[in-house]
């Protein structure tokens, strides 16, 4: 799921590459010793980007070395769990969960069963998760809930869609932040949200297009497309740079609010992957080349 929040690595230095894996796999580790083994297997780029954000400003860092399921031979780098680690687990979990809940609502039985087996193996987890954070699965299931209204009646506005998204990740800011850094974090998750969708419904739009399914740019682009004589599966010619300029929009919203917020020990590596890693993925799925090789992770130049 997703995949697009993550660091230009070549512009990394050498220890803050080191830090960033070891903060991924923290987040693995928190999975598998709050919810199990199976909830290891959801780990995603945005979840630890979100750690970072939500790392308090006074905490260091406890780096350990420890077994991982995908190297069982050799241990490897992690940060030791704290508040945002568990906080940034349960959220994955309850965000995965409902992911496949509106799946299985969507699509026809034979193709769901992957999701229902995903949601047999995870429903422990998910009620152990929602227990320990209901305001975010309430939020979460609103939200998702509202998507699939929105979506069912043909939605035409990319907003509408990206909204109800965009709100859940603002849920994730803990009740004890307040004050102006709430205001700043929820404008920063809030763009950070609206760019994963919008870009993540550019990446499914051809899938969608042949399965027939919903999708946010093909709703906003499709009566162009038709009075312009376009393919079904093809967008205007202008609409990769429609889309380009309101990433940039809320690329650059977000980077604001992220200025104002407090130093932590991953503000450089946040900061890698907000003005380089976001815009890479941005003009790498914009221009076909999505997801990127090994080899991608050179430098290159890429400005907001």
């Amino acid at each position: 799921m997703f995949g697009y929040i993550r660091p230009l690595q070549g512009e990394l230095k050498v220890f803050e590459l080191e830090r960033f894996k070891a903060c991924y796999c923290g987040l693995c580790h928190a999975l598998g010793k709050k919810y199990g083994l199976a909830a290891r297997f959801i780990l995603n780029y945005e979840l630890v980007f979100l750690v970072m954000l939500l790392w308090g400003r006074d905490d260091g860092l406890d780096i350990k070395r420890g077994l991982c399921i995908a190297s069982p031979c050799r241990k490897k780098r992690y940060c030791a769990g704290n508040e945002a680690f568990d906080m940034c687990a349960g959220y994955s979990v309850i965000l995965t969960w409902w992911k496949l809940r509106d799946t299985i609502a969507d699509e026809a039985f034979i193709k769901t069963i992957p999701h229902r087996l995903a949601s047999v193996v995870l429903a422990g987890a998910y009620k152990k998760a929602a227990h320990e954070l209901p305001g975010f699965d309430s939020k979460a299931r609103e939200e998702i809930t509202e998507l699939a209204q929105y979506e069912s009646a043909g939605g035409r506005s990319l907003d509408g869609a990206a909204d109800k998204f965009a709100n859940i990740l603002t849920a994730a800011i803990p009740e004890s932040m307040s004050g102006e850094d709430r205001r700043v974090m929820t404008e920063l998750l809030y763009h950070t949200g609206r760019w994963i969708y919008i870009i993540d419904a550019f990446d499914d739009y051809k899938d969608d297009m042949r399965s027939g399914r919903y999708n946010a740019v093909a709703a906003r682009f499709s009566a162009e497309a038709s009075e312009r004589s376009y393919e079904a599966d093809e967008l205007p010619d202008d609409a990769c740079e429609r889309l380009r300029t309101t990433l940039t929009h809320s690329n650059n919203l977000l980077s604001a609010a992220f200025e104002l917020l407090p130093e932590n020990v991953w503000t450089k590596i946040a900061g890698n992957i907000i003005y380089m890693g976001m815009p890479y993925a941005r003009d790498s799925v914009l221009g076909g080349k999505w997801p990127p090789r090994r080899r991608a992770n050179k430098k290159i130049g890429t400005s907001i």
